[in-house]
């Protein structure tokens, strides 16, 4: 992933986390990687990731079970919808 130096590097992983989840590379029901593994696959301070995985939380495109861990949700309407969001703002 290319970091673009005029947004937000958060929003930037907001957008990078929804593409993964929406084109099936975290297919539905899948464990996200930890925090730290996004960090360091990314190069960006844990912190960053973690507010982009809040907001992704916050869309309904991910949950996080206390013990286990961040998965892919199971909704596929919330998919559908990241799809055509994404769509629109490509268009």
């Amino acid at each position: 992933m290319r970091i673009d130096e005029s947004r937000p590097i958060w929003g930037q992983l907001v957008d990078e986390f929804q593409r993964r989840i929406t084109s099936g590379e975290w297919p539905v029901g899948a464990k996200i990687p930890s925090v730290r593994e996004l960090a360091l696959e990314i190069g960006v301070n844990p912190n960053t990731v973690q507010k982009a995985l809040g907001e992704v939380d916050r869309l309904g495109l991910t949950v996080t079970e206390r013990t286990a861990g961040r998965f892919v949700t199971t909704d596929e309407r919330a998919i559908d919808a990241a799809r055509t969001r994404l769509a629109g703002d490509a268009a």
